[in-house]
C-alpha cells in the first residue's frame, strides 16, 4: 500500500481506522474502538471505527478528521498535502502541529523529496 499523507502530515495509510476500513477487519475496529474510547474519554463502538483517508472528499472520515478546518484549507486550496502548499507553515498548521508534532515531521518528510 501507497503511503498516503493527510493535508496535515499524518498518515492516514497507517491509521487504524484507514486500515479496518480498507481490509474490512472487525477484530482491529474492535480493539481500536476499545483503545480510542479509554484514550479519548469517549465511547466509540467498532462500527464508528472507518475511514477512507483525509484525502477522499467522499466517503467515511474518522471523528475530528470529517470537520478539520487543515484539512477544509487543503481541500479548497487544492493542494496534495500542506507540503505543497505555498502558505505552508500557517496558523492553522502550526497550532494543529503543536498537539500532534509527529504530523509536522511527515510533512517535513515530503518537502526534503520536493
Amino acid at each position: 500500500m501507497e503511503k498516503m499523507i493527510a493535508y496535515c502530515g499524518l498518515a492516514c495509510s497507517e491509521c487504524p481506522a484507514y486500515l479496518a476500513r480498507q481490509n474490512d477487519d472487525f477484530e482491529l475496529r474492535r480493539k481500536t474502538a476499545e483503545q480510542w474510547s479509554k484514550e479519548f474519554g469517549t465511547e466509540m463502538k467498532p462500527e464508528d471505527i472507518n475511514c477512507d483517508g483525509c484525502l477522499s472528499r467522499e466517503g467515511a472520515h474518522i471523528g475530528y478528521c470529517g470537520i478539520c478546518e487543515v484539512r477544509k484549507c487543503g481541500m479548497e486550496r487544492g493542494v496534495l498535502n500542506c507540503a505543497y502548499c505555498d502558505d505552508y507553515g500557517c496558523e492553522k498548521l502550526t497550532k494543529f502541529h503543536e498537539m500532534a508534532p509527529n504530523a509536522k515531521a511527515g510533512l517535513e518528510e515530503v518537502r526534503k523529496g520536493m
